[in-house]
């Protein structure tokens, strides 16, 4: 069973290590200690965490599987989407997994999830940047309706990386 539970301001310290703890399990086979050293150090300060958890615009949720802690997802709207802030967009910025979690469910959950809020919030579009060289991922976001629109870039440490850029347009 799935639960998916939002996060509260006292849940902070979980989330912190929790993204940590996924973002570097799932990157860092590709990317040097010291660049993933400098983006962990920074990417989930408890500090920014904080103003992340507590702005009106982003949405932190955790998911338990069996009631074991599985992996979080980060949704934005309005001024805290990371590009283009449009009104009629819903981002999913993070869907991060424990690989002990991974090929459970535990991700279509969290898309369903997501266009479930953003048909709630009366959204149009889902749209997120995924690594050009996470290829289960890009094959993931297909098989779920997305469609590629562009490139951004992701800097972790100090390696320039390109993102793509996919969107889906929902169907109330």
């Amino acid at each position: 069973m799935i639960e998916i539970i939002r996060c509260t301001p006292e849940d902070l310290n979980v989330l912190c290590a929790l993204s940590a703890s996924t973002f570097y399990e799932a990157f860092s086979d590709q990317n040097s200690e010291e660049d993933m050293a400098a983006y962990l150090k920074t990417a989930y300060h408890p500090e920014k965490m904080r103003l992340e958890l507590a702005s009106p615009d982003s949405y932190f949720y955790f998911a338990y599987a069996d009631k074991a802690l599985a992996g979080y997802l980060k949704l934005n709207i309005g001024s805290a989407q990371t590009e283009f802030q449009d009104e009629d967009d819903l981002e999913v910025e993070r869907i991060y997994l424990r690989s002990s979690h991974q090929n459970l469910g535990i991700g279509q959950a969290f898309i369903q999830f997501a266009e479930a809020e953003a048909l709630r919030l009366n959204k149009q579009y889902l749209w997120l940047g995924v690594w050009e060289k996470n290829l289960a991922a890009q094959r993931f976001y297909k098989r779920n309706g997305f469609e590629p629109i562009g490139t951004h870039t992701f800097t972790i440490g100090s390696d320039v990386q390109t993102d793509f850029i996919l969107k889906k347009q929902l169907e109330p």
